[in-house]
């Protein structure tokens, strides 16, 4: 029997809205070896059923035993749109608990007296192509500052429901929280994502008296690439370039305040490029390199533009930063404390002992990061010290 005859006779049960695709590369090896690259494009990810991954397994398992390597990619296409999976809340929850067996998931939960609207389209790219934002926010008709909340995995994988369970709890404080989707690495290179969360301020502001944000005192925050954003975001305020105004021209994306947790604020530090340059020489291409387009030499004006700490100024916004106990996600933060200092903007800072970089989707962390993060916005929008 042929590979496709075997694949095919293990897929014709296939859910609906979900396709196998697979090439054979039949490169007759010195070993006689075969190998299958095995690719999902999901158009519906909640119609693929258990029945379908039995399948699955039983065809990996046969082309295990006959002796056929197997790839899985991590790269889907969903409704057109190709997507990493790498990066999900079980996946870093796998990895973390290896030495930390005691984490817990912290799963979303609307608390009483919020609510929330969901899958709200604020922004259309390109054709058939359109950004979703959720909103979470005090059960009331007053008016409360924004918070737009960014999701990290690289550049390239997450999604913004895992911010969900944090801007849950923030919005229960007074807060409307606002988790955005931004285009990622296998979609869109930078600087793209720039331009989707200078949107999604915008569209904050476009949109404020609909779900009462007050425009005066909108934040940022993220989390890892996510949190390389924000200050990103925070820092450029009012300045030009990274501005693409398709969308709500007429309103201002500056934003108020920064959390930054675990994000870079400098690519060209020279404990990354040596790490990058390793990864390289092993041929593994790093994060920084496919968002960015290129290397440091192939893409120098991208890895400065994209690094926080040069374009500090006399709008940038305050920063709060909530580190992990991993040094290399704290670079550049500290030489961008004295530049924001040289102006007198404020930042404080919270590193936490003995974490792993995606503390915030875990407990016994969680809620300590909750607690910084609600603080910080107290002390710049409420005048609470």
């Amino acid at each position: 029997m042929s590979l496709f005859n075997l694949a095919g006779k293990f897929l014709a049960g296939r859910t609906e809205g979900a396709v196998l695709i697979f090439g054979y590369f039949a490169s007759r090896q010195s070993d006689k070896r075969q190998s299958l690259m095995i690719r999902f494009s999901v158009k519906n990810k909640d119609r693929i059923d258990k029945s379908y991954m039995k399948q699955l397994l039983i065809l990996t398992f046969i082309l295990s035993c006959m002796n056929i390597n197997i790839s899985y990619s991590q790269e889907v296409v969903i409704d057109g749109i190709p997507r990493d999976t790498s990066f999900t809340l079980h996946s870093a929850y796998m990895k973390a608990k290896k030495e930390r067996p005691y984490i817990e998931k912290v799963l979303p939960e609307l608390p009483d007296g919020v609510k929330a609207f969901e899958n709200i389209v604020y922004s259309r790219p390109g054709k058939d192509r359109e950004l979703v934002l959720n909103i979470y926010r005090p059960d009331n008709e007053k008016k409360y500052p924004g918070l737009i909340m960014v999701f990290g995995g690289g550049w390239s994988s997450g999604s913004l429901w895992m911010q969900v369970p944090m801007a849950q709890q923030i919005a229960k404080q007074g807060y409307i929280t606002i988790p955005v989707e931004y285009r990622l690495s296998p979609e869109a290179k930078y600087p793209s994502a720039v331009h989707d969360l200078k949107t999604a301020v915008r569209w904050a502001r476009a949109n404020a008296d609909k779900y009462g944000i007050d425009t005066t005192k909108i934040a940022i925050s993220g989390c890892s690439a996510g949190g390389q954003l924000a200050g990103l975001i925070g820092t450029t305020n009012g300045q030009s370039k990274y501005e693409d105004k398709f969308e709500y021209s007429d309103f201002s994306s500056e934003v108020q305040a920064v959390i930054n947790i675990d994000g870079i604020s400098d690519f060209t530090v020279e404990s990354n490029l040596k790490s990058v340059a390793e990864s390289l020489s092993k041929n593994k291409v790093p994060a920084s390199v496919k968002w960015l387009g290129g290397t440091i030499q192939e893409k120098r004006d991208n890895w400065i533009s994209a690094s926080s700490v040069f374009h500090v100024r006399e709008k940038s916004a305050p920063i709060c930063f909530i580190n992990s106990s991993i040094p290399r996600f704290h670079d550049g933060r500290d030489e961008m404390r004295e530049k924001l200092n040289h102006y007198n903007i404020y930042t404080e800072v919270h590193e936490i002992p003995d974490t792993p970089h995606p503390f915030w989707l875990f407990r016994p962390w969680f809620d300590t990061n909750v607690s910084y993060m609600v603080n910080f916005l107290d002390k710049i929008f409420k005048n609470k010290k």
